[in-house]
């Protein structure tokens, strides 16, 4: 019998920019070795314009990529959970047996300005999920191993 891949989801509040690249940047560096999902407690429906455009430049397609609500998915103890926003920490219940990280980040898609005042908040968020997320694989990986 195959064993299931452990769960790594990453929450946020509509699962429309941060956390969607942050799966991006997780899936691709765990190349496998976990399930890496990415959910929002009250999901826009949408991937954001600007966050699919910033990914591109990176190499990332999020074209496809859709906005899940996290009761989606099945959290356990055995699961990890990162919220990158505060609304997503307190707003889901479910993830109390799963271990959990708060990694928060800035919401690109609240800044208000010029397209390239935008696009630079994205492409700057973006920067700081990607060295965030990656330089703590090690922290998801271990911790998961540990259950």
């Amino acid at each position: 019998m195959k064993e299931e891949l452990p769960l790594i989801i990453i929450v946020c509040t509509g699962n429309s920019c941060r956390s969607q690249m942050a799966h991006a940047f997780l899936e691709r560096a765990l190349d496998g070795r976990a399930r890496v999902e990415s959910a929002g407690s009250a999901p826009a429906g949408y991937v954001h314009p600007l966050a699919i455009r910033v990914m591109a430049e990176q190499g990332y397609d999020l074209s496809e990529a859709k906005s899940q609500h996290v009761n989606e998915f099945h959290v356990d103890e055995k699961s990890v959970v990162v919220t990158v926003c505060d609304n997503a920490r307190e707003d889901c219940p479910c993830l109390s047996t799963a271990v959990c990280y708060h990694w928060e980040f800035d919401d690109p898609a609240r800044v208000e300005g010029t397209e390239a005042e935008e696009l630079s908040a994205f492409r700057r968020i973006r920067d700081q999920i990607k060295e965030v997320f990656l330089s703590r694989l090690d922290q998801l990986i271990l911790r998961r191993e540990a259950i």
